[in-house]
């Protein structure tokens, strides 16, 4: 039988004369070396609801040795992919065709487990019935080239659409106010998006949702990655930091209501309700059922189909992936 972390063990771990770094610590964590590193940098977005597991590990982290925890909220430009790969960050927690793209332009990361599934939704407005209404529509984007942009090209042009003649592509800076302003016809969502556009009654969700529509929710939509450098300097901190990670997923699964409680009182989310409404519609206990590889390989055969990258498939997983630590931690963690 499979037992995942509830808060209340969670907590009592805590109250344990007062050791906090006592909290979570697994039986093969002790007798582990100690971390090579007591630091790690973490990305933070402000309203990015899927990454809530990363915003409550901090106790997590420091109960496995971790106890300089920094949330990088600027770096050099506009992502944590960004972030990554001008040293700033020592983990990226993004989807993976943003992780394949960077291997495949020579970013020295290592990709080390899929997180979840199901954040992502393509919203439309009621003009739009059908997945054939979307030509000729216009569909938001926060800009060509983005990560946004290509996600919803490998999206629609899986569907059989040709993104250059099918689609008007709006560059905005807030999908949702644009949308309901009567700007754009559609847009790909992530959390807390689609849970306002249906607090708000806009629009509805078009085929796509990466939690129930196939082939996506197949597959994991967020996926984290180490820079090499961090990876290869510090294996066991490593380890360490992808545990703690997974065990506030294990939190977000089975106290959803205190998780989204911390990060809005963290100020990592502005709504409880939004917050909440993702720790339940997003697939985080998926992170121990499929294989990350099937991902990687999944996007990377649609990004060389569409032409975003010209690296095989196989060179990416061989290159840019490392699964030893997630093998690890799920013979550890599954009973």
């Amino acid at each position: 039988m499979r037992i995942i972390q509830s808060r209340r063990t969670f907590l009592a771990g805590a109250g344990a004369a007062g050791a906090v770094s006592a909290i979570g610590i697994t039986p093969e964590a002790w007798a582990e070396a100690s971390p090579e590193t007591t630091s790690v940098r973490l990305p933070r977005f402000d309203n990015s609801d899927c990454q809530t597991p990363e915003y409550i590990s901090e106790e997590l982290l420091r109960a496995e040795g971790i106890t300089n925890v920094q949330f990088v909220t600027k770096g050099t430009g506009p992502d944590s992919s960004d972030w990554i790969a001008h040293g700033e960050v020592d983990f990226d927690w993004n989807f993976p065709p943003t992780l394949i793209g960077q291997i495949n332009n020579g970013i020295p990361i290592k990709i080390l487990a899929g997180m979840h599934s199901g954040c992502l939704e393509l919203i439309a407005n009621d003009s739009i019935a059908t997945i054939a209404n979307l030509k000729g529509k216009r569909i938001g984007i926060d800009g060509l080239a983005t990560n946004t942009h290509k996600l919803v090209i490998i999206t629609i042009a899986y569907l059989g659409f040709d993104p250059d003649k099918d689609i008007e592509w709006v560059t905005v800076a807030d999908s949702v106010e644009a949308f309901a302003e009567g700007k754009i016809d559609a847009f790909l969502g992530t959390p807390p998006q689609p849970q306002i556009i249906r607090e708000r009654k806009l629009g509805h969700v078009i085929l796509l949702s990466t939690s129930n529509d196939r082939p996506w929710s197949q597959y994991y939509c967020c996926m984290l990655s180490g820079s090499e450098d961090y990876v290869s300097r510090y294996p066991v901190a490593t380890k360490r930091v992808m545990r703690a990670l997974f065990k506030a997923i294990d939190l977000c699964v089975t106290e959803p209501e205190w998780a989204a409680s911390t990060v809005v009182a963290k100020k990592f989310a502005g709504s409880y309700q939004f917050a909440l409404q993702a720790m339940k519609e997003v697939r985080y206990n998926r992170w121990r059922e499929y294989d990350p590889e099937d991902s990687i390989r999944f996007y990377a055969l649609r990004m060389s189909e569409f032409g975003f990258i010209k690296t095989n498939p196989n060179e990416i997983v061989a290159r840019g992936t490392d699964w030893r630590f997630l093998n690890e931690i799920k013979r550890e963690l599954k009973t």
